[in-house]
């Protein structure tokens, strides 16, 4: 497990990008290791209390760790769009070949966000594919192609776009009549971005009908929506100029510089827009939430990559790097294996060490150190899933 973590050589790969990658497939992996459970039997610990709000989803305004692993993933896309690029070109493909790349890579994360779904699905008498969007891989598949055609388009033309995608979502939400009565009874201009109330559920009620389905859609139980792509593609925006930042500059006090800088100024903004603009809404990722969620990622990567490229401390990152160079398959095992891995632990292991609280915890985190394990003998054998 002393492998050396990977150089910047050539078109140069970010350690510190995979490092972040990692760390936050693994929490995404990990399901919260199951505080909620230590919560519930420890109701009065504060520690407890705090543990279980970071590790779920806030009920609908607000933010918490664990509704920064959607933003961070849709940020790095990003990030390594011009890395990417520039390892492509140093290979001999043309600009063509490479945005012909993308659309195919935007189709298959579509595809395999929808297959994803269609198994978290409950059984049905007839189970059929689960037509529907707002899953990561999906969310980035939408976006992906638009934030391809605005790779080196200067500063300009993509802090202008952003502006224009967050005020666009804004006045087309606002102008949706709003149901003051919806959960949770947000008031006056706020109320436009109420549950299943809104614009992005009207358009999901029309649009997935459109697919073939055992039963008419009604309602997202979470509450998200497709049309969460047009501002997630304002996360993935800011990631882009991030990525162009960190490839052109040589200078690792002006990239970190930069970096926090870009993180402080969002955090400010979007605390702004949440007070005035609108709610911060992670399940519809409204404009303040785009804009403060991505603060927060600026940040992350900022103290990855002063430890890692700065400071030289990479031998810590490891385990994640492991898991960042194959984020895809650890995605996809997470979301496919994690009962059948719990089970067989419970089989083999019995079931004491998992009984009560903290025999939750265990068991995710027993879980979890399986899907690492094969991640590591992945990595040792170089095996690398892309799409």
């Amino acid at each position: 497990m002393n492998e050396p973590l990977p150089t910047l050589a050539g078109p140069p790969r970010l350690a510190s990008l995979d490092a972040y990658r990692g760390f936050i497939m693994l929490a995404m992996a990990s399901g919260g290791l199951g505080l909620a459970a230590l919560d519930e039997a420890y109701p009065d610990n504060a520690w407890a209390r705090f543990l279980a709000f970071q590790s779920d989803h806030v009920a609908w305004v607000g933010c918490a760790f664990w509704d920064l692993i959607q933003p961070s993933f849709m940020f790095m896309v990003g990030v390594a769009l011009p890395f990417s690029f520039a390892s492509r070109k140093a290979k001999g493909d043309d600009d063509r070949a490479i945005f012909l790349h993308a659309l195919w890579r935007s189709l298959l994360l579509i595809l395999l966000g929808v297959f994803l779904s269609s198994n978290w699905q409950k059984p049905a008498p007839e189970p059929t594919t689960n037509w529907v969007f707002t899953n990561v891989l999906c969310q980035i598949g939408l976006g992906y192609p638009f934030l391809f055609l605005l790779r080196g388009r200067g500063l300009a033309v993509q802090l202008g776009t952003l502006v224009g995608l967050l005020a666009a979502t804004t006045v087309a939400f606002g102008l949706y009549p709003a149901d003051p009565a919806a959960w949770p009874k947000l008031e006056g201009w706020f109320a436009h971005w109420n549950k299943n109330a809104n614009l992005g559920h009207a358009f999901d009620v029309w649009f997935l009908n459109l697919f073939p389905r055992p039963e008419p859609f009604v309602a997202n139980n979470g509450g998200y929506a497709t049309l969460n792509f047009v501002p997630s593609l304002a996360t993935m925006l800011l990631g882009l100029m991030a990525g162009e930042m960190l490839l052109r500059e040589t200078s690792l006090a002006r990239r970190v510089l930069w970096l926090t800088s870009a993180g402080l100024v969002c955090l400010g903004l979007g605390a702004v827009a949440a007070e005035t603009l609108a709610p911060l809404v992670k399940r519809l990722w409204t404009p303040s939430w785009a804009l403060y969620s991505t603060g927060w990622t600026f940040l992350m990567l900022a103290g990855f990559h002063t430890i890692i490229e700065g400071v030289g401390w990479r031998a810590w990152a490891f385990p994640f790097v492991v898991v960042g160079m194959n984020s895809i398959a650890m995605y996809v095992m997470a979301q496919l294996l994690k009962p059948w891995v719990g089970q067989t632990l419970k089989i083999h292991l019995g079931t004491g060490p998992f009984d009560g609280p903290g025999g939750v915890v265990l068991l995710n985190a027993a879980v979890l150190l399986v899907l690492w394990l094969v991640c590591w003998w992945m990595y040792r054998r170089r095996l690398f899933l892309k799409i």
